[in-house]
């Protein structure tokens, strides 16, 4: 399936909240607010519009995903991190590849813009197979309780977990 990629614009907004909110309905494990949280980021200091990306079918919005800005802190030191969320696709389209492409194209942007690290909270079967490793090997954790097998972190140049630690900073917008 051939599908187009690109950056979002404020034009598309309103497909977009429509999207996130269809593709986390029926979801288990959702605060089924996600799609107020991507509107939330676009208004906040962690925003790259440069990584906040729009999937075309035909003409169509078919998907959407998003990098934040985050920090990991060890108490000595804060590195700077990116974080994956959420990745939405509409639900008749799912297992057709879209959310794989998308996946694939922000990791290559955030690389070029100079992004080494890139953490999540996803499903551990889907993930893995982009090259995301458990956070806990690494010494990293969240700010919040979640199942450990679901915490994840990349590094997206060979070097870039090398002594990196510490406790996820999220931004004010994944908070409230």
């Amino acid at each position: 399936m051939k599908i187009h990629i690109r950056q979002e614009q404020k034009k598309d907004h309103k497909t977009v909240f429509q999207i996130v909110e269809k593709a986390f309905k029926k979801m288990k494990y959702s605060s089924h607010t996600e799609q107020f949280i991507v509107e939330k980021l676009r208004m906040d200091e962690a925003f790259i519009p440069e990584l906040s990306l729009v999937a075309e079918l035909d003409g169509e919005l078919v998907g959407y995903i998003i990098l934040t800005k985050i920090k990991i802190d060890n108490g000595e030191q804060l590195f700077d991190a990116l974080t994956l969320g959420p990745v939405a696709v509409l639900p008749k389209l799912h297992g057709k590849s879209i959310g794989s492409q998308l996946i694939k194209e922000v990791h290559e942007r955030a690389k070029v813009l100079g992004h080494k690290i890139i953490i999540l909270l996803g499903h551990k079967d889907y993930y893995p197979r982009f090259g995301y490793e458990l956070m806990h090997k690494y010494g990293m954790s969240l700010p919040f309780d979640a199942s450990p097998e679901n915490c994840m972190v990349i590094g997206l140049t060979p070097d870039a977990l090398e002594g990196v630690s510490g406790k996820v900073i999220y931004s004010k917008p994944f908070l409230e």
